[in-house]
């Protein structure tokens, strides 16, 4: 076993490469983090990403599905992983509030969940350059043992850190780990990132990044959030749309728990999938953990271009759909509402009229927003959705010259001049964009605060269907000015 002090430098450092974080980098060598539940997986992965993305909570089990992304370990562009903890046991005492044939469903349910967990644990350590086996100081499990013995046939590639030593502390329990003969064994804290520099450097010295080579300076990936109720089908979209199994799919609701990012190119252009937790009511959601994951579903709005709403053709709508609708619509975010599960309705335009008048009533807001009925599990619809999030990506993103603007918005006032009364007297002067993703506009008036609803509401409608914004939201503010867009247009 190697100390930590006569670690090798990197492998590539007598090339005297140097990497630019604010670039992009494509061929990076993939780094898995693994161990059993609750060892401080995530909380190692946040660290190297230097922002919270994994979830952490002391409940077990946490991670299900492998979270990643690039980190910067030592200076050096690293793929980072963090995988669902190793486990062999069982809890016997799960659900035991609920009856004996409910407990045994829950069980069932919780068990192949967590096997499925361990199998795409293990597909990733057979496609790491390195695995960073995690280990806590407290204790030494049978589920450590099982694992290091999985591990033997990656011997050459595994690191060894031993968790929760902040301070020295369970110093001694922490080097019982020695006797399985690991070749470089590192005793941190995640937490409180005691010993991170030297297991950054050791996880660096066992890499080769002569592969690893800027990428092409291209148009920015689409962001792709992909929201809905539990068990509507998300994560078998985002594996079908990936043409990967990075999502675990399964029966039981819930599966999904962190956000998780898959990448994939259409029509020339890539394109980043965010599968995000189901999201259910407020009062049926009783875990600290499935808070996190509906507040981190609920942020991919704010990170996003476009919005996949999943609604199961099966169930039909439900509250919670109009919910999640109205976060969306709130932020000016694109949606298609997707009518999945559709190779299980009835075949035909009529049973699709049908469903798409039953979303129109319940969306009356949304009423601009494409509908796409798919099969995710068969790939039924795939070309028409992905045609359309392009169509509405750029929507979002288009600008409009501040001429063309005040040109139509000219023509609007003559067609349908403003309300006016006593009480109610107020001019249009003119109208620019101020922004794009989301599409935003303000328009000057000499009193806003009479203009009203109706007549803003006309605007709006204007400005999408005449200026080529059809699909999508548009905010729209007023503001006061007495200029004239003629004195405007003088000073530009």
């Amino acid at each position: 076993m190697k100390k930590i002090q006569d670690a090798p430098s990197a492998r590539i450092s007598d090339e005297k490469i140097k990497f630019d974080p604010s670039k992009n980098y494509v061929n990076l060598p993939l780094v898995v983090i693994a161990g059993r539940p609750n060892v401080g997986k995530s909380t190692l992965f946040n660290r190297f990403m230097h922002k919270r993305i994994a979830i952490t909570d002391p409940t077990p089990g946490v991670t299900r599905d492998p979270i990643e992304g690039t980190a910067f370990i030592a200076g050096m562009p690293v793929h980072l992983m963090d995988t669902g903890g190793f486990k062999l046991t069982r809890d016997e005492r799960e659900g035991k509030s609920q009856g004996a044939s409910q407990r045994r469903v829950h069980k069932i349910s919780t068990n192949t969940l967590d096997d499925l967990v361990v199998a795409k644990t293990v597909e990733m350590l057979q496609k790491a350059d390195l695995i960073l086996l995690l280990l806590d100081a407290e204790e030494t499990t049978p589920e450590d043992e099982e694992f290091v013995a999985l591990l033997r046939p990656h011997w050459h590639k595994v690191i060894a850190a031993v968790n929760k030593t902040e301070g020295g502390r369970n110093e001694a329990l922490a080097w019982n780990y020695a006797r399985f003969g690991f070749e470089d064994l590192v005793l941190i804290s995640a937490e409180h990132g005691d010993n991170i520099t030297p297991l950054a450097q050791k996880i660096v010295s066992r890499l080769d990044f002569s592969k690893v080579k800027e990428g092409e300076e291209d148009s920015p990936p689409i962001r792709i959030a992909v929201l809905g109720k539990p068990n509507t089908g998300k994560s078998t979209l985002t594996n079908r749309l990936t043409h990967t199994e990075s999502s675990i799919v399964s029966d039981y609701a819930g599966t999904t728990r962190d956000v998780v990012e898959g990448t994939f190119r259409y029509n020339g252009r890539d394109c980043i999938i965010l599968d995000t937790a189901g999201i259910r009511r407020k009062a049926k959601v009783k875990e600290n953990v499935e808070y996190y994951s509906v507040n981190r579903a609920i942020k991919t709005l704010d990170e996003c271009d476009v919005v996949f709403l999943l609604i199961d053709a099966q169930e039909g709508l439900a509250e919670q759909d109009k919910k999640i609708c109205a976060l969306a619509y709130e932020r000016g975010r694109p949606i298609i509402f997707i009518l999945n599960k559709w190779d299980t309705q009835e075949k035909g335009r009529a049973a699709a009229r049908k469903a798409e008048e039953d979303i129109r009533i319940m969306f009356g807001q949304m009423n601009f927003a494409p509908i796409v009925e798919t099969s995710a599990l068969n790939g039924d619809g795939m070309k028409r959705l992905m045609d359309t999030a392009l169509e509405l990506y750029e929507q979002v993103n288009r600008r409009i010259e501040t001429s063309a603007l005040n040109n139509a918005l000219r023509d609007w006032l003559q067609k349908y001049p403003p309300p006016a009364s006593r009480t109610m007297h107020f001019k249009i002067r003119y109208m620019t964009q101020i922004g794009t993703s989301p599409v935003s506009f303000v328009i000057f008036a000499t009193r806003p605060e009479s203009v009203p609803q109706t007549y803003i509401a006309f605007l709006k409608n204007r400005i999408r269907e005449d200026l080529g914004l059809d699909k999508i939201p548009v905010q729209l503010e007023l503001k006061a000015s007495r200029k004239k867009w003629e004195d405007f247009k003088g000073n530009l």
